[in-house]
């Protein structure tokens, strides 16, 4: 090994393409972190708060002191939002791959808040409808790139609880959602006119101090690291660390770069990584059909089956809302140490099995409007965990160059499959008035996910306290690896 070689080994100034991702899992969690969690996190926040507006706000849409809209355009609004939070996805994920992380998250916050300012603005259908599209697109978007760097800034033995935490945050919005929505359209505050509009703005004063905030969130290391820019990286490494970053003595070049792209993403998805892809696919799949079904069906069961009246049933959402926050939050130390495998895997299936007791017990008729409250609330307590872990895998399992698309791509599946199937089923089965066939949906949802923790508790792989670049392997390097502790 030559001096310098050496030098640059034992100098922990100098910039080192090997050791960057080792110092920055071994670094302890600071104010630094916390600052940047809180500068991306706040993504899930606002996807809760746009999702809470759109159910909230939809009685004073349909009025003349609103857009005079009818379910008909109300349900083509929400289509739009969610085509646009598909594409916004797909697209700004690939461009988060090319350009950095940085670069997209900070015009895909920039573009929701001009959306959603411009919605608080719209005048007909078709000015809220696109308003709606971007404000999606600019949610996708945000997903696609803030979930990949913050898998790539965050300490290995501390990314799964800290994933966890954040995604939780989605729960908060909600809840800001419905109490700004009742609060603006109650008529004390504003007229019914005024407060729909102004309930649309609810987001920009969040929105403008994050991107004050994101101002001093730094590009990726990892993602520096795979284009050759070593130093970079190395100083935005020593400013994580609180120091100043020596110059190198000499030239340090790294050419990881390879191929991106959402075709190489799919390349890779089908070849390589083609079972943690299906074991990913399986895991969003079933939580995305849970919740878009059977959670925002919640307001539906109330009504018909308990005769609660629709003034007051948002107040259930709140005990509810509180456990799928609560869940991650109080779960994810756990994803960390027991395992991923073990934690994913369990969760899925104990959120099955609960939901099929529920189902049951619902079925006999042994529930009331209060005790269905509480054996949703412990339901969810435990599937936002698994939720949130189904999020964590699309963006931990796959290789650097492609990890922003491929979080897209998983995003996007699982809003379509959720997000379109789900809520027209469960729909329809609370529209017949009948307890068999709501039970029969609740085993459906209840199956897919003890499906989805089984395959993930057989096939899914251990990646609790492990490096981003060790979890680059693909799947037949991992059976060899396994198969090697295993002996």
């Amino acid at each position: 090994m030559s001096a310098n070689s050496t030098l640059l080994r034992e100098d922990p100034t100098l910039p080192d393409s090997l050791t960057i991702p080792k110092r920055m899992d071994a670094l302890p969690w600071s104010r630094w972190h916390l600052r940047f969690v809180l500068a991306l996190g706040i993504t899930w926040l606002l996807d809760g708060l746009e999702g809470s507006l759109g159910g909230s706000l939809a009685g004073a849409l349909k009025s003349h002191q609103g857009l005079s809209l009818s379910d008909a355009q109300l349900g083509l609004s929400s289509s739009i939002y969610l085509a646009g939070a598909v594409l916004g996805s797909i697209m700004l994920g690939v461009l988060a791959d090319r350009f950095g992380r940085r670069k997209i998250f900070f015009w895909t916050l920039i573009g929701y808040l001009i959306a959603t300012t411009a919605t608080g603005l719209a005048w007909s259908l078709a000015s809220f409808t696109v308003c709606r599209f971007f404000t999606g697109a600019g949610i996708g978007g945000e997903y696609a790139a803030v979930n990949s760097a913050i898998d790539e800034l965050i300490p290995a033995r501390l990314r799964g609880r800290v994933d966890l935490a954040i995604n939780g945050t989605f729960w908060i919005g909600i809840v800001i959602g419905s109490l700004v929505s009742g609060a603006f359209l109650s008529g004390r505050l504003f007229p019914a006119s005024l407060g729909w509009r102004l309930a649309y703005l609810s987001g920009l004063p969040i929105g403008l101090l994050v991107l004050i905030l994101r101002r001093n969130v730094p590009e990726s290391p990892r993602w520096l690291l795979a284009r050759g820019r070593v130093h970079e990286a190395a100083e935005v490494l020593s400013r994580m660390e609180g120091r100043e970053c020596m110059p190198s003595p000499v030239p340090i070049s790294s050419k990881l770069h390879s191929r991106e792209g959402l075709i190489e993403t799919i390349r890779l998805l089908i070849g390589r990584y083609r079972r943690r892809a299906a074991v990913t696919m399986c895991l969003m799949t079933a939580q995305a059909l849970f919740y878009n079904s059977v959670f925002f069906s919640l307001t539906l069961v109330l009504m018909r089956y308990y005769g609660a009246s629709a003034s007051r049933v948002g107040y259930a959402f709140l005990p509810i809302a509180l456990a799928n926050f609560l869940g991650p939050l109080l779960l994810g130390r756990f994803f960390d140490t027991v395992g991923r495998r073990t934690m994913t895997g369990g969760t899925f299936m104990l959120s099955g099995l609960l939901l099929l007791l529920t189902g049951w017990l619902f079925w006999l008729g042994r529930l009331n409007a209060s005790t269905q409250i509480a054996c949703w609330t412990i339901v969810f307590f435990v599937a936002s965990a698994s939720a949130s872990a189904a999020y964590l895998s699309a963006s931990e399992l796959f290789p650097q160059q492609v990890r922003a698309s491929a979080v897209a791509l998983f995003y996007a599946a699982g809003t379509l499959l959720g997000g379109i199937a789900g809520p027209l089923l469960f729909g329809r089965i609370v529209g017949s008035g009948s307890r068999s066939l709501l039970f029969l949906g609740y085993g459906l949802g209840a199956v897919a996910m003890i499906a989805a923790g089984t395959v993930q508790a057989i096939w899914g792989v251990a990646a609790e306290g492990r490096s981003l670049e060790s979890l680059q392997r693909d799947d037949v390097s991992e059976d060899g690896s396994r198969l090697a502790q295993a002996s």
